[in-house]
């Protein structure tokens, strides 16, 4: 019998490609609120869905009474950082309330293992509400790792090129609209990874949740000017850009390893590869020399920025 695995968030850009990475050795079952959306993640993925609003304690109960998961990858959020400044009861119902609840129905319910999806923002100093919300949600997973039989494990990256209110499909429709991007921080730097890359760091995660439960677990990835993709966004797919106001809640540059934590950060290797490991219950025997900003990284070269925008979804325009 295949081992089943609960994704919430299920219906965004990350949990589809999670579920058409798993589908074929796993159960995957993919819990959204939005029933459309649902419906869409079904006849794209094939997976089975569940209405699932994991504000509402009782709703994940009942998910996961129902579909009885080893495994749950925690996905869903809140997480547009200009609609989490306005609406920032939601931000917290949806972030932080709703991960509480995740990790409580998991306890009693005897599950394996939870996955929950972070952010860079989750990394001091925060800016912004949203981020707040998700380094709450890290300190709870870290924290109630280990209760029962549950072990948890966090992972942290940066922006995932077109995923769903990301900046690319928001320019591609600025472009379609009136040939023209509006950008509020073309002087911002920001970490991008592809989905591909993203989800393959969840399941790495996963993979290793023995090694690194109670964790946090991020990997290197280069950064861009967001002025330097806009440029190369017109070279290659039209239209001009021109800087607009900025948002609330916004920032220069993001963090990967903040201020405060590189002294319980440990550089260790999985599958061959450099992982950022974060564990705030130690110091660490080999913390970093200093801080991981998307200031002081590699930058995306031009080529790389291009195979960014080439890597446009099906459903990019939704």
């Amino acid at each position: 019998m295949k081992e089943t695995v609960l994704i919430t968030g299920g219906s965004g850009f990350l949990g589809k490609t999670l579920a058409l990475k798993l589908r074929d050795t796993h159960r995957v079952v993919l819990g959204a609120r939005n029933h459309a959306r649902n419906q869409e993640a079904l006849a794209r993925t094939g997976c089975e869905v569940a209405p699932l609003d994991v504000s509402n304690l009782e709703s994940v109960r009942d998910v996961l009474h129902q579909h009885r998961p080893q495994v749950v990858i925690h996905a869903a959020a809140s997480k547009f950082v200009d609609i989490s400044e306005r609406n920032p009861m939601e931000c917290v119902d949806v972030n932080v309330l709703g991960s509480q609840n995740v990790i409580r129905a998991c306890v009693d319910l005897g599950i394996q293992d939870l996955i929950a999806v972070s952010t860079d923002k989750a990394a001091p100093p925060h800016g912004n509400i949203y981020g707040v919300s998700k380094a709450m949600m890290e300190r709870m997973c870290g924290l109630m790792d280990g209760r029962g039989d549950l072990r948890i494990v966090s992972v942290r990256f940066g922006n995932i090129a077109w995923s769903t209110g990301s900046v690319f499909p928001i320019w591609k429709r600025m472009v379609a609209t009136h040939g023209q991007i509006e950008s509020t921080g073309p002087n911002m730097r920001r970490f991008f990874f592809t989905v591909e890359e993203a989800s393959e760091l969840v399941l790495r995660a996963w993979k290793h949740i023995a090694e690194i439960h109670g964790k946090i677990l991020s990997r290197h990835m280069k950064s861009a000017q967001i002025s330097d993709i806009l440029d190369v966004w017109t070279s290659v797919r039209g239209g001009t850009w021109k800087p607009i106001a900025p948002r609330p809640g916004d920032k220069d540059d993001e963090y990967l390893i903040g201020p405060s934590e590189p002294d319980f950060t440990s550089l260790v290797s999985l599958d061959g590869l450099p992982h950022y490991l974060i564990d705030f219950s130690k110091r660490s025997e080999t913390p970093l020399d200093g801080t991981v900003s998307s200031a002081d990284v590699d930058r995306l070269s031009t080529k790389e920025i291009e195979a960014l925008l080439a890597a446009e979804p099906e459903e990019a325009d939704r």
